[in-house]
């Protein structure tokens, strides 16, 4: 019985996954062409420069990369990319360190330290790969 649920948290667990980090990343990437003045004001808060190429970049990114984990392909380049455009966002949009104390310095400390969150899972999906229910795996399957 326990071999049977471990092989069944085995086969689930990446797959879903994937899912959540995908989800993750489709919603915030819509919003970035859906509410595009927002985004730019707050861009331009943070002192962000070239705002109209980084903001679009990071949206077909964000959507891409959702995408691409949905189906499992290309998931250990995908995910290494995601990892980085992350870290890159967390440092220049949730850089806490930089304010002084009050509620928006907390909300920028949570949102630092979750996507800090989000990248150590990109990072150990860069190593793991797709897993079951993906692209990768049967493409991996065919080529045997």
């Amino acid at each position: 019985m326990l071999d049977t649920v471990n092989r069944l948290v085995t086969t689930l667990a990446n797959p879903a996954g994937r899912i959540i980090l995908g989800i993750y990343f489709l919603l915030p990437g819509l919003m970035k062409f859906t509410q595009y003045d927002m985004h730019v004001e707050y861009m331009a808060s943070h002192g962000m420069f070239l705002i109209p190429f980084f903001l679009i970049l990071s949206g077909i990114m964000q959507i891409g990369g959702a995408f691409a984990l949905f189906l499992g392909y290309r998931t250990q380049l995908v995910a290494f990319l995601l990892a980085g455009l992350t870290i890159i966002i967390s440092l220049v949009m949730h850089d806490f360190w930089t304010m002084e104390e009050g509620l928006q310095r907390s909300h920028e400390t949570q949102n630092f330290f979750k996507n800090m969150g989000i990248t150590a899972g990109l990072l150990i999906l860069t190593s793991a790969g797709a897993g079951a229910f993906s692209l990768d795996n049967r493409r991996n399957a065919k080529s045997r």
